[in-house]
């Protein structure tokens, strides 16, 4: 009997020694999901960020951060805090040439279009919803493709530098059937915005969305929710594109991440 009780103790010990869980690579521009003991306090860097009700919590590392991550959690039982050194990553260069003149420079008279185009994208991705599907496992929107376009290259068009580009670009048919990554609420779905042509994002709880862009076909509505696997459109080469490929983008809040992050694919 003594025996058994030295033995729970040693793992009641063990338990509460590790109540922090989490998942991810500590690189610039991954995401990071985290699971404590529910009803806890966690913040990031000072600042407190959602809890949901089973513990798990989530945030993301921006295309540039140098600075190590304080994470901070604090429950009835204990305050926890631990630093993790973020990683850098290199990135490349890429030049794109053949791009219609007014895609690269846009006219005046399409301003108020494109922001009109930012403003819905924004709204769509600062959801704060307490969806958890951020804690499940993403999967490829496209089987059996090849990545043309990586997170955080330098992108030359036309031989004008412009900013990064902050998404995953897969070579696909025009008509290519294209899944989604994970569950997720459909908040936007439009058929031709100005850059992004047809283009989808979903929610996936705690500010963590997924965009889809250049579709041909979108075929999820706004407000619709979505399974992980489901055919959601098919492959374009609508907006700012000189093919049909799909181009994927992943956010926490307005901080853009690297969906290779969530798709093992580094």
């Amino acid at each position: 009997m003594k025996r058994i009780l030295i033995i729970f103790s040693f793992y009641f010990f063990f338990n509460n020694l590790y109540s922090l869980e989490l998942k991810g690579n500590f690189y610039q521009g991954n995401l990071i999901v985290g699971k404590t003991e529910p009803g806890s306090k966690v913040y990031i860097d000072k600042k407190r960020i959602k809890v949901s009700r089973e513990g798990y919590f989530v945030f993301g590392l921006s295309k540039d951060r140098s600075n190590d991550v304080i994470i901070k959690t604090i429950n009835q039982k204990k305050t926890e805090e631990i630093i993790k050194k973020v990683y850098k990553k290199k990135y490349q260069i890429q030049k794109i040439d053949g791009l219609p003149q007014k895609q690269v420079t846009p006219p005046k008279e399409v301003y108020e279009r494109i922001k009109n185009d930012n403003r819905l994208i924004a709204e769509a991705r600062s959801i704060d919803s307490d969806y958890i599907y951020f804690s499940n496992n993403f999967s490829l929107p496209i089987d059996n493709t090849i990545i043309t376009g990586i997170y955080g290259s330098q992108r030359i068009l036309n031989g004008v530098p412009k900013s990064p580009h902050f998404g995953l670009d897969f070579a696909a048919k025009e008509g290519t059937p294209i899944k989604a990554m994970l569950d997720g609420k459909v908040t936007l779905s439009e058929k031709d915005l100005y850059y992004t042509g047809g283009t989808i994002i979903f929610d996936h709880g705690h500010g963590v969305s997924t965009l889809y862009m250049h579709l041909k076909d979108v075929e999820v509505t706004k407000g619709q929710k979505v399974k992980k696997g489901e055919i959601i459109g098919t492959v374009g080469k609508t907006g700012r594109s000189t093919g049909a490929h799909l181009d994927i983008r992943l956010n926490w809040y307005d901080v853009k991440l690297d969906p290779a992050s969530v798709l093992n694919l580094k």
